[in-house]
């Protein structure tokens, strides 16, 4: 069936169904294991249950390894900028339990139905958007979501209206609201929320508070 590989671990499924009901993934983007670590520290004491960490620097695998007892603490935990199936191995390998590229990449879509993971590809265009659902992505990320913003994605919801997806980059508390209006599935919040200056700063009390402002604003998105 389109969108939909022979078979569906339930751990992957698991997955899915908890990205959709949390409705926001903390994406980590940095560039130290250290880094990479405070700042998802600071995105789970702000409310974030979903952290993903990009694959931007030579330790990311240990950083997704190092975050500390995820199942005990109710975490669902990702990896992100995946563009081999090297890496995947290593992501899942490493623990994380779904994976996202910024581009359609057909082999990474194809070991993370190997691996049992979710996997959520970036496109932009319809055409991209389509091709990477009916090559197997359970959720399709728009990267970069910046420019065009809600309207974009509410004409894209007009004739593919049954492929789940999740904005990415130019999402934050002012807009989220209206991105679920317009069909989002979820959200990502990448450096409107974890900004890499304040990351690099290790101002982490700051990106606390801005994640738990994007939380909020993501909970009353739903009354």
């Amino acid at each position: 069936m389109l969108g939909m590989p022979a078979t569906v671990s339930p751990y992957k499924t698991e997955a899915i169904a908890r990205i959709k009901a949390e409705r926001a993934v903390a994406v980590i983007r940095t560039d130290s294991i250290d880094r990479a670590l405070g700042a998802a520290e600071a995105a789970i004491a702000g409310g974030f249950r979903i952290v993903e960490i990009t694959f931007s620097f030579t330790d990311a695998a240990d950083a997704v390894k190092k975050l500390p007892k995820a199942s005990e603490r109710d975490l669902l935990i990702g990896a992100g900028t995946i563009l081999t199936r090297q890496q995947a191995h290593e992501a899942v390998e490493s623990g994380a339990q779904f994976l996202v590229s910024p581009c359609v990449l057909p082999e990474v879509i194809d070991e993370a139905h190997d691996l049992g993971v979710a996997v959520i590809p970036g496109a932009f265009t319809p055409t991209e958007i389509y091709t990477a659902y009916s090559l197997g992505a359970d959720i399709v990320k728009i990267f970069p979501a910046v420019k065009f913003g809600p309207e974009y994605l509410k004409a894209i919801r007009g004739p593919l209206p049954n492929i789940p997806i999740m904005p990415t980059s130019g999402v934050d508390a002012s807009n989220v609201a209206d991105w679920f209006r317009a069909g989002a599935v979820a959200v990502g919040a990448v450096s409107s929320v974890f900004d890499p200056e304040l990351i690099r700063n290790g101002e982490w009390d700051e990106l606390t508070k801005r994640a738990r402002e994007f939380m909020e604003a993501v909970r009353a998105s739903q009354q």
